[in-house]
């Protein structure tokens, strides 16, 4: 009797390990694929294909103590050369998703700089309201004036972008129209924002309200078409079924913007909410090249008679306004 239960003691401890050493791999295999996220993508218009790839330039990373214990650190990805470079370079604030701090996407934030910016972000788990968006581009902005700081004189200041994804979407949207340095933006990209139907005052309430029609900058917005972001519900009056950004909400905020103001909406075939941060950054690259670097090439994947993203098999409900 003692050895079938000494066998049975050693049979499940085997399979325990075989179940944690297969979630180890497969959480390892997640982790490389995230990190190396670039590689795996499947982009599919030449523009595309172009700006999902890594830029050319070498990048460096260097972090400061926030001003609050809320945003923990600003943490900036640029390009190397830039030390030894009379180049000013555009910049990029990132507003984080619900508890997704900027150290969980580092490779984001790297793959942008390749492609001559400096990116910023912080550890705010909460961006919702722009406000650690704003202290970030003040940070950056001061650092810029700084004759001791390795970034005096290097920050395009005319040329600054903002983009965000979930609730960082919002909190983006806020930070160019809520705050007192939002008029420092000259683009926009937003991804997988959350829905009107979730600032209703029966779902999260006032907080996540944006009000899309004091964007006066050119805006990009994104959603996966998967079930997370998309669900089942085809407008705010339903209960059941809502997604996170789903098509009904993506074209209400995309209408609300003025017509004036330069804008594209899309949705990413085969992903879902949490793949957009890195799934769509090929687009998101092309947008700021177009918009703060001045790239028509670029320019070409949203607008005119044959903007690539319209006839892309990887995008689907396109919209643009010109």
């Amino acid at each position: 009797m003692k050895k079938v239960i000494k066998i049975v003691l050693i049979i499940v401890i085997v399979a325990v390990l075989l179940i944690v050493g297969g979630f180890s791999a497969l959480l390892a295999i997640a982790n490389h694929h995230n990190k190396n996220y670039w590689k795996y993508a499947t982009p599919s218009g030449e523009i595309e294909k172009k700006y999902t790839a890594m830029g050319e330039l070498e990048v460096s990373y260097t972090e400061f103590k926030a001003k609050t214990d809320t945003y923990g650190k600003y943490e900036i990805w640029y390009p190397t050369e830039m030390k030894d470079s009379d180049t000013k370079y555009p910049l990029v604030i990132m507003a984080n998703g619900t508890g997704v701090r900027a150290s969980k996407y580092q490779e984001v934030f790297k793959h942008l700089a390749s492609w001559g910016f400096i990116v910023v972000g912080n550890e705010d788990d909460s961006s919702l309201s722009g406000a650690s968006s704003a202290e970030t581009l003040d940070f950056m902005l001061a650092q810029n004036d700084d004759t001791s700081s390795e970034f005096y004189g290097k920050i395009d200041v005319d040329n600054i972008g903002i983009a965000g994804h979930s609730q960082g979407g919002l909190g983006a949207v806020n930070a160019v129209t809520n705050q007192e340095n939002g008029n420092r933006y000259k683009a926009m990209w937003i991804a997988s924002a959350t829905s009107p139907y979730w600032g209703q005052d029966s779902a999260f309430g006032a907080a996540w309200r944006v009000d899309m029609s004091k964007i006066g900058i050119p805006c990009f917005m994104v959603a996966g078409a998967g079930p997370n972001d998309a669900g089942t519900a085809t407008d705010i009056t339903q209960t059941e079924g809502q997604g996170i950004c789903p098509l009904w909400g993506l074209t209400e905020s995309y209408n609300a913007i003025p017509d004036g103001t330069p804008k594209v909406m899309a949705r990413l075939i085969g992903k879902d909410h949490g793949d957009m941060l890195r799934y769509a950054d090929g687009y998101m690259t092309a947008w700021f090249m177009y918009y703060l670097k001045g790239d028509e090439y670029a320019g070409g994947a949203f607008f005119g008679g044959n903007a690539e993203i319209s006839t892309n098999a990887n995008w689907q409900d396109t919209q643009s306004s010109k």
